[in-house]
């Protein structure tokens, strides 16, 4: 029997504050549960705006402790009732080190019951992205999920400018690989186009990334693309790519039986030569 499962990913603008910008994507998460959606992406970061476009330490209040902050608790509840699997990006304090902070996302169940998470390893520094001053590199690798729909791995905003950790996902056995980013105009859209395409052939997996749209003013001048989108192993696209401005939930059926036809056909895995690589980790 074919394995579809339908995916959701949610482009969104900023609502001002973090209780709206839940409860618009809880409605948002009941609409694509109406559609059929069986597991979903929320944006980076997904409860507040992308505050690192500036260097403010009052924005270090958004963090909480996952899992035993509230708002995993909150999308528990809402994966359990929805029988939906979540990906939930969100703002990370350590809970044995006050003081430390990583950008998380936490991996959750269609039961409720959370399995996990990735906090992002690759943390920028540059000019509208001043995300050490907020963020540690993250530090616990590339798992991957063994959740309801499949094999899932995460890979945040950043992250996809680097092959070496989209290929770790694979060899760990992800089948699909969620990647929630924040980012704006200029060069980065145009590798927007290519990389995440490329992470998928490489690896033969799907990918579905999302990135929020719209232009968070109270923080900057940053304009975010959107261009959501679902890929498939093959690198083409799966339905629309979400639109430059606007927000909109995105909902795709996602063959997963594509994931094996595909490395069956390009060898990659097999054909891979880990002992001539070691001067990639060694400089």
């Amino acid at each position: 029997m074919p394995r579809i499962v339908r995916g959701a990913l949610l482009q969104a603008t900023w609502t001002g504050d973090k209780e709206s910008m839940i409860q618009k994507h809880e409605g948002y998460a009941h609409d694509a549960a109406k559609q059929g959606a069986k597991v979903m992406l929320f944006q980076e970061l997904f409860y507040g705006p992308y505050f690192c476009q500036v260097q403010e330490p009052q924005h270090f209040s958004y963090a909480e402790h996952i899992p035993d902050g509230p708002t995993t608790k909150r999308m528990q509840s809402l994966a359990r009732e929805l029988g939906m699997v979540l990906i939930v990006p969100m703002f990370e304090e350590d809970t044995q080190t006050s003081g430390i902070f990583y950008n998380t996302a936490a991996v959750i169940d269609s039961d409720g019951s959370y399995l996990g998470k990735y906090r992002k390893t690759h943390i920028p520094h540059v000019k509208g992205f001043w995300e050490k001053f907020y963020f540690r590199p993250g530090n616990l690798g590339y798992p991957v999920f063994q959740t309801a729909v499949g094999k899932v791995g995460v890979y945040i905003c950043y992250d996809r400018h680097f092959p070496e950790g989209a290929r770790a996902l694979g060899l760990n056995g992800a089948e699909i690989v969620f990647i929630p980013a924040a980012t704006s105009r200029g060069l980065s859209e145009y590798l927007w186009r290519i990389e995440q395409p490329s992470h998928a052939v490489a690896n033969g997996y799907f990918v579905g990334t999302i990135n929020r749209v719209g232009i968070e003013q109270e923080f900057g001048d940053d304009d975010f693309y959107g261009q959501s989108a679902f890929i498939d192993p093959r690198g083409q696209y799966v339905g629309a790519v979400g639109d430059a401005y606007k927000e909109e939930l995105i909902v795709r059926d996602l063959d997963l039986d594509m994931v094996e036809q595909v490395r069956q056909t390009w060898q990659f895995y097999r054909d891979r030569r880990p002992e001539e690589y070691g001067d990639l980790v060694a400089l």
